[in-house]
């Protein structure tokens, strides 16, 4: 009897040990658990890991993506410039071009001299920036512009003067200060002031 009251007392002691030893080490993957999120907080180090696959595959895309367009044909690379210059009505240094669409104009002497050598674009040493046929900016600068075609300026001709262009042309048309009459061949359209017909009854016959 006695030395069954001594093994329960082992035991009990053991199990008490083992709950010790079980606080113990929990105690101590709390205090090593603890510091580790707070240097990865303060530092960019370790934060700075987590992207570091996908900023690669950003890259890589970005950096086929360039590649392709770089290897495009001549008359593609013109193009892509050329609508830049269209769309933004700013001058470009070919570096600025670089940054903005990826051709390396400087890099592509075919690229360079075609857009040197191109009606739609102006190059002036340094930068490139887009020439519409007609230098015209707003509308009272094309209503001076169409006053002095007496015959009449092809409206194909003034689409790509500047981005709100045909806008204005509608609103010049429908204003009443000018009027859209067509050539021989009912195309393209002529835009001629009202005043360049003199009589209202001469308007009306001349005009659509």
């Amino acid at each position: 009897m006695a030395l069954q009251e001594k093994l329960d007392r082992f035991k009990q002691q053991q199990e008490k040990c083992q709950s010790m030893l079980s606080n113990i080490a929990a105690k101590s993957a709390s205090s090593r658990s603890t510091p580790k999120p707070a240097p990865a907080a303060a530092s960019p180090f370790p934060s700075a890991r987590p992207s570091a696959p996908v900023k690669f595959s950003n890259d890589t895309e970005r950096l086929q993506h360039i590649n392709s367009i770089r290897k495009a044909p001549v008359g593609a690379q013109m193009k892509r410039v050329i609508d830049i210059l269209f769309q933004t009505r700013q001058a470009f240094t070919p570096e600025q071009i670089n940054e903005a669409c990826y051709v390396d104009v400087n890099g592509n002497k075919d690229v360079f001299e075609g857009l040197r050598k191109n009606p739609k674009v102006n190059y002036d040493g340094k930068r490139f920036s887009y020439k519409a046929k007609h230098d015209v900016k707003n509308k009272n600068e094309l209503l001076v512009l169409i006053r002095k075609y007496i015959e009449g300026i092809a409206v194909i001709d003034l689409r790509d003067a500047y981005p709100n262009v045909m806008e204005d042309l509608q609103l010049v048309h429908l204003g009443g200060k000018a009027l859209l009459t067509p050539k021989a061949n009912c195309f393209p359209l002529l835009l001629r002031l009202k005043s360049a017909f003199g009589t209202p009854n001469a308007m009306e016959n001349g005009g659509l």
